[in-house]
């Protein structure tokens, strides 16, 4: 872990988040604490984050998302040398059955893109 990040403030906010009980809770506890693009874009990384582990190109998460190339190498470049956070996120996700059915991306609109 990068020590830079570890401080009595951080360890508090996370203390929060790990406090909240349900999904309702996090919606009003993100709303208060950041902005809609904020959350947004923290999302959107996490959606890029599994697409990237499916095996999906720059160009199909690009199109599907609309997110940049610069944000999808930026969460590749994690996954392949950082904290392995995205991995333990996905891999809990993926065994309690969280992750988003069948191979249609959610896109940054939350709606699921059909392919033609």
């Amino acid at each position: 872990m990068n020590d830079k990040l570890r401080d009595a403030p951080t360890d508090l906010l996370f203390a929060a988040i790990l406090s909240l009980k349900s999904t309702d809770e996090c919606y009003a506890f993100f709303e208060d604490i950041s902005t809609v693009a904020e959350l947004k874009s923290l999302a959107q990384r996490l959606q890029v984050a599994l697409m990237l582990r499916q095996g999906r190109t720059y160009t199909d998460i690009c199109d599907s998302t609309g997110v940049s190339t610069a944000t999808i190498s930026r969460v590749n470049r994690c996954l392949e040398y950082g904290a392995d956070g995205y991995r333990l996120v996905l891999d809990r996700l993926e065994a309690a059955g969280r992750l988003p059915a069948g191979d249609k991306p959610v896109r940054h609109d939350g709606k699921r893109k059909e392919h033609e």
